[in-house]
């Protein structure tokens, strides 16, 4: 099944199963290795896209689902790390081992650009999605106060 959508601002196309997880068509189709496996049940986040600006599960999104649809991945966010949550991201240190920070990444944008100024719980709860084994959690969410404040 050949599949046509945008990604990250560029026409792409797939020929894969209709099944198969567009996880797997980003990192082994298309070579965009940003969108990390993490779980494969959509429990942990590390997958996080935006389709059409909303976050969504890549591992357990369909390609069949995204015919004429704009994907945009870690690597889209923007092209020299300045979007406000990258930047952030960076001032605050949030990283440990990084392998769930373009899933947290990811989120974090989608959150604050449908609620540019969250409270703190909107963040905790919005945020509940992803899994950090390093559990910098603490950093995580100063990173996302500070993208809300300076935008």
């Amino acid at each position: 099944m050949i599949v046509h959508f945008t990604v990250n601002g560029s026409r792409a196309e797939a020929d894969a199963p209709p099944e198969t997880p567009l996880l797997w068509v980003l990192r082994e189709h298309l070579k965009l290795p940003g969108t990390r496996f993490g779980c494969g049940a959509g429990l942990c986040g590390a997958c996080m896209v935006h389709i059409d600006g909303d976050r969504a599960f890549s591992c357990q999104t369909q390609l069949s689902g995204i015919e004429g649809r704009a994907v945009t991945t870690i690597e889209g966010l923007s092209k020299d790390s300045t979007h406000p949550v990258q930047k952030a991201w960076l001032k605050e240190q949030v990283p440990q081992c990084g392998y769930c920070q373009s899933g947290q990444i990811m989120s974090a944008a989608a959150l604050l650009k449908h609620s540019p100024h969250p409270t703190r719980d909107e963040i905790v709860d919005y945020m509940s999605a992803h899994i950090c084994r390093c559990g910098t959690y603490p950093r995580i969410l100063r990173a996302i106060e500070r993208a809300s404040r300076e935008g």
